[in-house]
C-alpha cells in the first residue's frame, strides 16, 4: 500500500524558486491534484523536510481519513498562488488587504462561520462600499475555501450572506458635484483632524496629493481604479501625451491622450519621481487598493450613492452626451463587448432624440 501512494505521489523532490522571491516554494502532483505553497524559508533543506512531512500528511489524510487544517491566511496564499497569470490576478491582489483587515485570517477554514462573512458584510457596508465590491470580497471567500477542500483540507459548510445588486439609475456626477468632491480633496485644505499645512509632514502631504491627483486621472480617463492606482512611469509618454494603458481585467491596451489637466498632473509629479509607479505606497511599490481618503471625501462633499466607480461613469455619460457614440465610447473604456457600453445608451437617445426635436423645430419654421 505503502508502494502505491509513493508511486502517486512521487520520490523526486519538487523544491523550487518562483519569480523573485527568495524563498523556496513546493510544488508536486498528488492524485491528479497539484499542491503548491512557499516554505517560506531560502534554506532548501529545510524546504525539501517540510515537503517530506507535506507528502506524509496527504498520504495519511488519503489513506487513513483523516484531513489535515489550514488557516484561512494560508488558504488563501495557496488561492493566490493557483490564480496567477489570470486577467483578474492584479485585482485579487488588490483586495487581499482588505480581507486580512476584516477578516479573522488565524482561523482554521473549518471554524470559519457564517457569523464572520455577516460581519464582514457588515463592516463594508459601514465603509460605504458598493455591493459589487463587497460581492467580490465574498465570491474571492468562497473560492478560497472551495480550493482548499479540493487541495483535501478540512473546510466549514457556510452559508454566504446575499448580496443584492441595486437596479437603479446610472449614477454620474454633475459638473457642481465634481467640483465639491475635488473641493473635499484639496491636499492644501484646512479642516478638522488635519495638522496645518506648514506642519505636516512629507509623507502626509504625499498622501493628500496622490488621492486628489488619483481622482483628477479617475475622471479624465474614466479608467478602472486599478489600472490608474497600480500604472508604471513606463507606460506614460509626456512628449507625445499619451498613456499605455493596459487593461489587465481584459487583457488589452488602449492609448488614451491626455487631457490638459492629467499632462499637468503626470508632468508636476514626473518631476519628483520616487518610484517606478506613478502612484507608491509609503515603500516605493504599487499603491494597490486604497481608496478610504476618497470615500471620505465623498461623504465629506454630501454626495449620495458615489462611489469610486462613478468616476468612470462619469467620464462615459460625459463623452456620450458631448456627441461621442457608444461603440467609440467602448474603444475609450476598453470594453470586450459592447453590451456592457450599452448601459449608456440611454444618453445617446436623449441625444438623438434632442437633435430630433431641432429637425422639426426647423421645419415647422418654414411655415
Amino acid at each position: 500500500m505503502v508502494s502505491a501512494s509513493n508511486n502517486r505521489i512521487g520520490n523526486t523532490m519538487s523544491v523550487v524558486k518562483r519569480g523573485n522571491s527568495k524563498n523556496w516554494y513546493i510544488h508536486f502532483q498528488f492524485n491528479g491534484e497539484t499542491f503548491i505553497k512557499s516554505s517560506r524559508t531560502t534554506i532548501k533543506k529545510v524546504a525539501e523536510q517540510m515537503e517530506i512531512e507535506w507528502k506524509a500528511q496527504l498520504h495519511s489524510e488519503t489513506y487513513q481519513g483523516r484531513k489535515q487544517r489550514i488557516t484561512l491566511s494560508d488558504a488563501f496564499e495557496q488561492y493566490k498562488l493557483s490564480k496567477q497569470g489570470i486577467a483578474s490576478y492584479r485585482n485579487l491582489i488588490a483586495y487581499e488587504t482588505v480581507l486580512r483587515r476584516l477578516l479573522p485570517m488565524r482561523k482554521h477554514v473549518d471554524d470559519l462561520t457564517a457569523h464572520d462573512l455577516e460581519r464582514f458584510k457588515r463592516d463594508r457596508v459601514a465603509e460605504g462600499v458598493g455591493a459589487e465590491s463587497i460581492k467580490y470580497g465574498l465570491l474571492l471567500i468562497r473560492g478560497t475555501l472551495k480550493f482548499a477542500k479540493q487541495l483535501g483540507y478540512q473546510v466549514a459548510e457556510i452559508n454566504y450572506p446575499q448580496v443584492n445588486l441595486p437596479k437603479s439609475p446610472l449614477r454620474y456626477l454633475s459638473d457642481d458635484e465634481e467640483r465639491r468632491l475635488l473641493v473635499a480633496l484639496d491636499p492644501m485644505r484646512q479642516g478638522a483632524g488635519l495638522t496645518p499645512v506648514a506642519d505636516r509632514s512629507a509623507e502626509m502631504q504625499r498622501v493628500l496629493q496622490d488621492s486628489f491627483d488619483l481622482v483628477i486621472l479617475l475622471l479624465d480617463t474614466g479608467a478602472r481604479y486599478s489600472e490608474i492606482a497600480n500604472i508604471e512611469w513606463a507606460r506614460i509618454d509626456l512628449t507625445e501625451r499619451t498613456i499605455h494603458l493596459w487593461r489587465s481585467k481584459v487583457q488589452n491596451e488602449t492609448i488614451l491622450y491626455m487631457s490638459d489637466r492629467v499632462f499637468e498632473v503626470l508632468s508636476r509629479r514626473a518631476s519628483n519621481m520616487t518610484s517606478r509607479f506613478v502612484f507608491n505606497n509609503r515603500d516605493g511599490g504599487s499603491r494597490g487598493y486604497c481608496t478610504q481618503a476618497i470615500r471620505k471625501a465623498i461623504l465629506r462633499a454630501g454626495l449620495q450613492n458615489v462611489r469610486v466607480h462613478t468616476l468612470r461613469h462619469t467620464h462615459a455619460s460625459r463623452l456620450i452626451q458631448n456627441g461621442m457614440s457608444v461603440y467609440e465610447v467602448k474603444e475609450i473604456l476598453g470594453h470586450s463587448d459592447i453590451k456592457t457600453t450599452l448601459r449608456y445608451s440611454h444618453l445617446e437617445s436623449r441625444q438623438v432624440t434632442a437633435k430630433a426635436r431641432d429637425v422639426i423645430n426647423r421645419l415647422n419654421s418654414r411655415g
